[in-house]
């Protein structure tokens, strides 16, 4: 009997000792993708409201709790049964019960305006450039156009990139292949412009030896009659070239810089100039970055309102990689298309991602934005599962 007692006991350990971590485990990777599909699925649902003429709406996720309750239940019997002695068994139940709070929160308000509807900066664009992201697939997804300059820095006119006024959307995707063609051949910076900002300081009366000495060593330059020049090193503005900025000297950097900080952060000055790889293309203007409402906006006009169209690079521009038709591809049918592209069903309709590499690695673009621009939920920590058990 005791012998029996020990081994369902063990069968009961056993048992809840692997499907607790097993749930856990599971719980977790289900809750993640769970919230992953709701992302991907929001934004094309936006994109399906904004097509048939209705607002957007967002939601954010911002806390996921369950609560998991295991139960082990162990019984052991015997029965005595004429001519076969005694008869020992166990009964061994376990069960595991689940109670899971997801919190979703309506994007509106200040938040609404500052995350959704404003322009995005200079750094969400370098940020995701750096990662590994195409410049043309880049530009045309974050782009409302470019801004053309005349010799004097002057704005001189605007190109668009909207299929509707054609001969602007040409020659921008035309200048979008001529910058994505230098950086695959490594021959674009993006950087932020460093520079020596000087600082003058004029004294009534001069300074003693001693005085002197400490000036020196905090870095004080004498710069004419009792007046010390104090030399900062500054980060400023982030720019596109195609040459390296550091060759220019402090006072072209600084002048650089001063134009660049002219223009608003979703504002991306451009310097492609004559005498360098792919200068014979030149181009002194400035890339205007959209807000992601407008993304939205650009990509369901783009289903039948504004369908875009091919683009030959332009003769100066050498071979480039992928120059796809459309920024992003978005099918609508009335039929459920396969599984394993990104789908939303809305108002009798299916509104899911061409199914191409191009157009996959652009909605994961999409994506990416979504989070760097959506706002954050008022939350005492970062958004988590909690599981108790």
């Amino acid at each position: 009997m005791r012998i029996v007692g020990l081994l369902a006991l063990t069968v009961v350990i056993a048992l809840a000792g692997c499907i607790g971590p097993v749930a856990l485990h599971e719980a977790v990777l289900l809750y993640d993708e769970s919230v992953g599909r709701l992302e991907r699925e929001l934004l094309l649902l936006n994109i399906a409201r904004t097509h048939q003429r209705l607002p957007g709406h967002f939601t954010v996720t911002s806390s996921v709790t369950a609560t998991f309750d295991y139960r082990a239940n162990l019984g052991v019997f015997a029965t005595y049964v004429p001519q076969l002695n005694w008869l020992y068994g166990a009964n061994v139940n376990t069960s595991v019960a689940e109670s899971p709070t997801m919190t979703i929160l309506p994007v509106q308000g200040e938040e609404f305006s500052s995350r959704i509807l404003t322009p995005l900066d200079e750094r969400k664009f370098q940020s995701l450039l750096f990662q590994g992201v195409a410049l043309d697939m880049l530009v045309r997804l974050m782009s409302d156009g470019l801004e053309l300059y005349n010799p004097d820095g002057a704005l001189e006119r605007f190109v668009a990139n909207w299929p509707g006024r054609r001969e602007e959307y040409e020659e921008f995707r035309r200048r979008a292949l001529h910058l994505a063609w230098l950086q695959t051949h490594r021959q674009l910076s993006v950087e932020a412009l460093t520079f020596d900002e000087a600082v003058l300081a004029a004294l009534p009366t001069p300074l003693s030896g001693g005085e002197q000495l400490v000036a020196l060593e905090r870095g004080w330059r004498p710069a004419g009659l009792q007046v010390y020049e104090l030399k900062k090193p500054m980060i400023g503005r982030i720019v596109i070239t195609n040459y390296d900025p550091r060759t220019l000297t402090n006072a072209e950097r600084l002048a650089l810089n001063t134009r660049a900080a002219a223009n608003g952060r979703n504002v991306i000055l451009v310097d492609v100039r004559t005498g360098h790889p792919g200068g014979e293309f030149p181009l002194s203007g400035a890339i205007r970055l959209r807000s992601l409402n407008l993304i939205l906006a650009f990509l369901a006009a783009g289903i039948e309102e504004a369908r875009e169209i091919d683009v030959a690079p332009d003769p100066h521009t050498g071979a480039v990689g992928q120059n796809a038709r459309r920024t992003l591809g978005i099918e609508v049918t009335d039929n459920a298309p396969g599984a394993r592209v990104p789908q939303v069903a809305y108002r009798g309709k299916y509104y899911s991602v061409a199914d191409t590499a191009w157009d996959r690695e652009a909605f994961r673009l999409l994506h990416q934005l979504f989070q760097m621009g959506a706002p954050e939920a008022p939350r005492p920590g970062v958004p988590g599962i909690t599981i108790s058990k």
